[in-house]
């Protein structure tokens, strides 16, 4: 019974909402991450991201709506790079990832914000922090315009992706913290392990003085340390393979997709 009434729901959505195949490949053409999808990935991509961007606001700050083109095409490419995060999973799944996710906010530039922090003897550090987007509990997204442009390519950095993987990380608290909720198959005594040897190894790295293997602003915070890794698993699984063999190795199970081998199909 449940499943026809997904069904329906879904047929109802496709009748009142064709899906728009030709922006779609629009949007494809616009980002090599879309691009350098499995056609099957793709299609499968296009229409979640599709309800996704008519469930979920996506929005600009009014300094931007003279600057911006914000077509049908944008709106896909911002939905599916969110999507690629929860492409392996069902869609109940995914839809109660980002149950608590209702606007994605485009702002002209990076912005600050004070910051608190507690170190490990105690002493509240406050210092101001630069911004390419911001996350919050039940709050929007928000993404500064010139990172979501420098967004969708293959190279490590991707701020959809690092947002809405805190939005992920979020499902369980009310703060990022680098241990989202695991799938029943999943032991957090794994997670746990293979993230604490990661970050141990990034904090070696800096005190070295040497150059971190994956993007120092995961050796910021646990919760950085999972959104930086996020980035680099759909965007660079190369690099992150080779780094970490072991995270990459959790986040296919976590995700349930396998990038490396996307990028072996195209290859052939």
């Amino acid at each position: 019974m449940l499943e026809r009434l997904k069904r329906w729901r879904a047929a109802r959505f496709e009748a009142r909402h064709p899906f728009p195949a030709a922006e779609w490949a629009e949007a494809r053409a616009r980002l090599p991450l879309l691009a350098a999808l499995p056609e099957d990935a793709a299609e499968r991509l296009g229409h979640r991201a599709w309800r996704f961007a008519h469930a979920k606001r996506l929005s600009r700050h009014p300094e931007l709506d003279a600057a911006i083109d914000f077509d049908v095409p944008a709106r896909l490419a911002i939905a599916a790079q969110g999507c690629l995060l929860t492409l392996g999973w069902d869609d109940h799944t995914h839809h109660e990832a980002f149950a608590g996710l209702h606007e994605i906010l485009i702002v002209p530039d990076a912005f600050h914000r004070r910051v608190e922090e507690l170190d490990e003897f105690g002493v509240m550090h406050e210092y101001d922090d630069e911004r390419a987007g911001e996350t919050s509990h039940q709050g929007p997204v928000v993404v500064a315009y010139p990172d979501l442009m420098a967004s969708g390519h293959l190279d490590g950095f991707n701020v959809v992706i690092h947002e809405l993987a805190h939005k992920l990380d979020m499902a369980n608290s009310l703060d990022a913290d680098g241990f989202p909720p695991l799938p029943g198959d999943m032991d957090p005594r794994d997670w746990h392990r293979v993230f604490t040897a990661v970050w141990d190894d990034l904090q070696a790295h800096l005190a070295r003085g040497e150059a971190t293997p994956i993007d120092d602003y995961a050796a910021s915070q646990p919760g950085e340390c999972f959104a930086v890794s996020c980035e680099y698993f759909f965007t660079a699984p190369e690099a992150l393979h080779d780094a970490y063999p072991a995270l990459y190795t959790l986040l296919t199970r976590y995700f349930r997709q396998d990038p490396l081998a996307w990028r072996a199909g195209s290859a052939t």
